[in-house]
């Protein structure tokens, strides 16, 4: 880690929450990291959750979502390589993300994590997911662009289907994707992490807590 920006404190319930920036060295350059701590100062019981931009955006993008998010756990929000203010990645963009993503573990000296994806952030993760199986708990996908990805994990995966997408047959009525909850939530579509902060960090709990 080489520097740490703190970043104003949030009013109200959430006042104690640590929420800082700071960048970490990976193997394509310097990672540009946006957190987000409990109160107990991120010594929490549960595993981080590391959040994914999609193409085009960056940590920023989540917004209050972290804050939100961090009452309950650990929150690392990551500028992908190339994008925010990480350095660019060498060759191919997704290989490099997921790279990216397990030497800011290993950094940070997680031994296991969860993952949330927005777009090419949730193809990321499942990416993650793959290449170290045994490091990565859940993963929540916030929309269905990754979904052929999606239908081949074999982790526990949430998708919120912000489109009003159709769900897949459920589980235990001949689903060849038993490891898949799939919710149809058009509520979020517009900035979920913008607009409805509190709301989706609930929801992404509640499913994240069963692991």
């Amino acid at each position: 880690m080489l520097r740490k920006h703190d970043m104003p404190l949030p009013a109200g319930p959430d006042a104690l929450i640590r929420t800082r920036r700071a960048y970490f060295d990976v193997r394509y350059g310097q990672l540009h990291v946006r957190t987000a701590f409990p109160a107990t100062g991120g010594f929490d019981e549960q595993a981080p959750l590391v959040c994914l931009h999609d193409t085009g955006g960056s940590s920023r993008d989540f917004g209050g979502f972290l804050a939100a998010m961090a009452t309950r756990r650990s929150v690392y929000a990551p500028d992908l390589p190339g994008s925010g203010e990480s350095d660019p990645p060498e060759g191919d963009a997704a290989v490099s993300a997921a790279a990216a993503i397990l030497d800011l573990a290993a950094d940070l000296r997680l031994r296991r994590i969860d993952l949330l994806g927005v777009g090419a952030g949730a193809a990321a993760a499942l990416d993650v997911a793959r290449t170290a199986a045994e490091r990565v708990g859940r993963i929540v996908s916030v929309g269905t662009q990754a979904l052929a990805r999606i239908t081949t994990a074999t982790h526990p995966c949430l998708v919120l289907a912000l489109d009003g997408t159709h769900a897949p047959p459920p589980p235990g009525a001949g689903s060849r994707h038993p490891h898949l909850e799939w919710v149809e939530a058009p509520e979020y579509r517009d900035r979920p992490f913008l607009l409805a902060p509190q709301s989706l960090a609930e929801r992404v709990a509640a499913f994240l807590d069963r692991g």
